[in-house]
């Protein structure tokens, strides 16, 4: 059945596009796609996998195959499922009432992150079914794919990558972030892992985040690690890894301590482990990432703009091409509200920069939008309006090289400069 399906998708393809362009629209869906097509037809459970090879499928047709836009850049596709959490069917009011439930999941949260970006992957200029460009390939398989209109990689059975860095064995510090979205499937069984690597290059891991979500067993976050006397200790957290959709895993390692947190809400936390040099991520089942950040620790607000009369934050994020703030910045919002209320003196204009990508009289509009969306976040969240301005700076004041991933990933920053 789910054959004769994809054979009349393939016949329609071709009869609207013409057979060689309808043979080169299934090509740009990828593998990921084209499996969640012969799915759809049988489990209606997949309804939102299906609507986002729907939406992968009309991306195609109308020759929308290069996403060219970043965090801070200028995508104007709106992709089916963005930021983190569950994605959902339901009516526009249930799905608002969740999309705060989330938000304030993350507000409460304690996860601080980092100061200055090492990498930042958002898969930008990628071509479908390539190796993503800022990995490499430890084992297995994987690829760049496309889930609603977003890039993203496809790991296949039994894979292991790891950021490609300058210093592939050791390059993390002693105080560090990591974060990046994944994808639930329905009914999928799944078992991955980060791995925290010893820094003396070899192959040894200091510690190990793993994730379970079979549909018939206990959905856990487990942890494994060495202590820094070379103790090895466990612990595991019950999460709710059968929602169906995207969601955030973010780390954070300062000197000896470790948290990890599952959608803003911190899932462990171990006080004394061993130092790690680099990182790997593992899966045996297939598995989906994207929006992946590597960040050196942060320092706290107030010293970073009483040292320079302002800061600079990596911690306010946005979806593609637009001035929506994702649900994980709400952590660093809630921080700069905390700040501002106990130092009931302070102003600032908050300036939103962008990197290079694109025209530069739209990096300006998508700046001030989301200077804006800021403010307003503030002001939601307590802080007088006139205690703030809103001052989108576009690409024209950069930081680093717009020339280098990593430089347009510093230049894409929020400042909150003293007034």
């Amino acid at each position: 059945m789910k054959r004769v399906h994809l054979f009349f998708v393939t016949v329609a393809l071709m009869l609207t596009c013409g057979m060689a362009q309808g043979q080169g629209v299934l090509n740009r869906l990828g593998n990921a796609a084209q499996n969640a097509a012969e799915r759809a037809v049988t489990n209606q459970t997949e309804r939102r996998v299906g609507q986002a090879v729907d939406n992968a499928i009309d991306n195609a047709l109308d020759g929308s195959n290069n996403n060219s836009g970043n965090n801070a850049g200028n995508n104007n596709q709106t992709p089916a499922n963005t930021g983190s959490g569950n994605q959902s069917a339901a009516t526009p009011a249930a799905s608002a009432d969740a999309a705060k439930a989330l938000e304030m999941a993350y507000a409460q949260n304690d996860f601080v992150p980092g100061d200055e970006v090492m990498l930042e992957d958002q898969l930008v200029g990628e071509r479908m079914g390539e190796f993503p460009s800022q990995w490499d390939l430890l084992e297995g398989n994987a690829e760049v794919s496309r889930i609603g209109g977003e890039n993203v990689i496809f790991m296949r059975e039994f894979t292991t990558i790891a950021p490609l860095m300058k210093n592939p064995k050791n390059y993390l510090p002693e105080s560090y972030t990591i974060e990046f979205d994944f994808y639930i499937e329905a009914d999928q069984p799944g078992w991955w892992r980060i791995e925290l690597m010893d820094p003396n290059g070899n192959h040894e891991s200091v510690s190990r985040i793993e994730l379970f979500s079979a549909p018939d067993a206990d959905r856990t976050i487990e942890g494994w690690w060495k202590t820094t006397t070379n103790e090895t200790r466990s612990s595991s957290s019950r999460a709710n890894l059968s929602a169906v959709g995207w969601h955030r895993i973010s780390v954070s390692f300062n000197q000896r301590a470790l948290k990890v947190y599952f959608d803003g809400v911190r899932m462990m936390n171990v006080p004394n482990v061993a130092q790690a040099g680099w990182f790997r991520i593992y899966c045996t089942e297939k598995h989906y990432i994207r929006d992946i950040r590597i960040a050196k620790g942060a320092v706290p607000l107030y010293d970073r703009m009483m040292s320079d009369g302002k800061f600079i934050t990596y911690g306010i994020t946005f979806d593609v091409g637009r001035s929506t703030i994702k649900p994980e910045s709400m952590g660093e919002i809630n921080r700069i509200a905390t700040l501002m209320r106990e130092n009931p003196t302070l102003k600032f204009s908050v300036e939103g920069h962008t990197d290079a990508t694109g025209s530069a009289a739209t990096n300006q509009t998508l700046s001030e939008a989301r200077s804006q969306a800021v403010v307003d976040k503030l002001v939601e969240n307590g802080i007088a309006r006139d205690r703030l301005q809103a001052a989108g700076k576009g690409q024209n004041s950069p930081i680093a090289d717009n020339g280098t991933d990593e430089g347009r990933a510093k230049n894409r920053r929020v400042e909150f400069v003293k007034i």
